[in-house]
């Protein structure tokens, strides 16, 4: 039986969203040392430059920064090493077909303890274009301007 319950968010990727058109997520777990898990309960941690890839049948994560432990030794971790993603082997196969098909990447989404267990959420996803970031942000200002023309007008009418 698991000490924690719950889902305790560590990190989260909050420009993968304006950036990315994300396709389908998948949880899955990690390959850490002691350290590593030791500084991500301290909730340090940073994945705005990761990105995962299939090599050889296995996911891995790559360039995700978790900064050494404070009160480690020589024991400590790189801060960006390579990780291993754990995800079931047909995940792998159609994660591994769709990169390979163009256009498609992985990234990471969120980092999270689960239970007491350290997962990321890892997305497929495609690139957006410059227009399309404007066109999303100008889409989400209308909208933004049409709920508060609707709250004024609701408010006149009381």
């Amino acid at each position: 039986m698991p000490r924690e319950r719950g889902e305790k968010v560590v990190a989260t990727n909050r420009r993968a969203r304006h950036d990315y058109n994300l396709e389908k997520s998948y949880e899955a777990g990690l390959v850490l040392t002691g350290t590593e898990v030791k500084s991500l309960r301290q909730g340090r941690a940073n994945l705005s430059d990761g990105y995962a890839y299939v090599k050889g049948g296995e996911a891995f994560l790559d360039a995700v920064h978790i900064p050494e432990y404070s009160q480690g030794h020589w024991t400590n971790h790189s801060a960006k090493r390579i990780r291993k993603l754990l995800l079931h082997k047909d995940e792998i196969r159609k994660l591994e077909h769709a990169v390979s098909a163009g256009g498609y990447t992985l990234i990471p989404l969120k980092l999270y303890f689960s239970d007491g267990r350290a997962k990321v959420e890892i997305a497929l996803a495609k690139g957006k274009k410059e227009y399309d970031k404007r066109q999303t942000l100008r889409e989400r200002q209308d909208t933004r301007e049409a709920e508060r023309a609707m709250r004024l007008r609701n408010r006149v009418g009381e």
